[in-house]
């Protein structure tokens, strides 16, 4: 039976991977550069926020505290005057790149832990290859993409972006398939 501490080099060794691979992805090659756009008013829509600065949070407008108030003509009316939006304000300051980089590495190393208690339990010491990366690749791109879906589903984000996410997944999920197909614990 494999145990999720015979698996400590491929949990890690994918997760560098898979951080790598990300970093990539989001630093050097064009591909995600189109993900944000500017305000055509970029400097006015920041006069108004901070005419009364929101803290730190998640925002919808227009806001709607009770789906009750959902259906009345005034929702209806803001809802089809727009602008509608979900906004994420983060706190004043710089960005912390170093924390945000550790904590993104935190989430591939428990999402690489999480795949491998799955897949110890149902492969054998001594799987070959391609019996290990097939599990493997599947968990990884669930683990990877399937929640950004929602993010198109319920917050409207461009499906042009989910599925240059949903790519990046199957590529994570390759990458640590293959980590873990190549270490897999033999006899």
């Amino acid at each position: 039976m494999v145990t999720i501490s015979m698996l400590w080099l491929p949990i890690v060794g994918s997760a560098v991977l898979v951080f790598f691979a990300s970093a990539i992805f989001h630093m050097v090659l064009p591909f995600h550069k189109s993900d944000y756009k500017g305000l055509p008013d970029e400097e006015g829509f920041r006069a108004a926020l901070n005419k009364n600065p929101p803290s730190a949070g998640q925002y919808v407008v227009p806001y709607c505290p009770d789906m009750k108030e959902m259906g009345s003509d005034a929702m209806k009316a803001k809802l089809n005057q727009g602008p509608n939006a979900v906004m994420i304000i983060r706190a004043p300051g710089l960005f912390n790149m170093g924390g945000t980089l550790g904590r993104w590495f935190l989430v591939c190393l428990v999402t690489s832990a999480t795949i491998a208690a799955a897949v110890c339990s149902i492969l054998p010491v001594g799987a070959d290859y391609i019996t290990v990366f097939r599990p493997v690749a599947i968990a990884g791109f669930m683990a990877y993409g399937y929640g950004n879906m929602a993010h198109s589903i319920w917050f409207g984000r461009p499906w042009s972006i989910t599925f240059k996410d949903l790519f990046d997944a199957a590529v994570y999920g390759c990458v640590t398939a293959g980590m873990f197909g190549w270490k897999w614990p033999h006899a």
